[in-house]
């Protein structure tokens, strides 16, 4: 590479391997030879493993909750956020959480940051259903349910044939609606 990286770009590999490898593969010396700079350069970003990691858990926690709710603000008045991401949820690849979460068995910071992300998507699903007519206690329990089931989507190693996958999202949906 001729150009200089950003620490963003130091970022977005460690997420890629994160999802592909796994938390023990971010480590300097194989994370620069992927990016075919020497370890300089990860250290001029990050004073050590430690930093980058918490750098990744913080990324991460941008990734995969406040630029999903941030692009669903953005949907107009009337839209419906909460089956556009049903749809997205269900439809998206999940290897980056499963390592996430596999890291968080692992590692306190990993775990507070995955409690954080699901306090955040939680409330904010609740807050949909609330915009959507739900009295606050139906809110809190449809939306718990909701989580548990994309938790239980997003463990599991099985996929699902394109029409049941379909059929458990249409029930969802139904749930959204009073």
């Amino acid at each position: 590479m001729t150009e200089q990286l950003s620490a963003k770009d130091w970022l977005d590999q460690g997420l890629k391997t994160l999802a592909r490898r796994g938390f023990t593969a971010l480590k300097a010396e194989p994370l620069a030879k992927a990016m075919g700079v020497s370890r300089g350069s990860f250290y001029w970003h990050f004073a050590d493993i430690g930093a980058y990691r918490a750098a990744i858990l913080t990324y991460w926690r941008e990734v995969a909750a406040e630029q999903v709710i941030a692009e669903l603000e953005t949907i107009p008045q009337g839209g419906d956020a909460l089956a556009l991401l049903l749809r997205r949820t269900f439809s998206a690849r999940l290897a980056l959480e499963r390592a996430v979460r596999s890291w968080a068995t692992a590692d306190a910071a990993a775990r507070a940051a995955v409690l954080e992300v699901d306090r955040r998507r939680i409330a904010y699903i609740e807050t949909l259903l609330r915009h959507a007519g739900f009295p606050d206690d139906e809110a809190r329990g449809r939306a718990q349910i909701f989580y548990w089931a994309f938790i239980g989507y997003a463990l599991s190693e099985q996929t699902l044939p394109k029409a049941q996958q379909q059929a458990a999202i249409d029930e969802l949906l139904r749930m959204t609606k009073r």
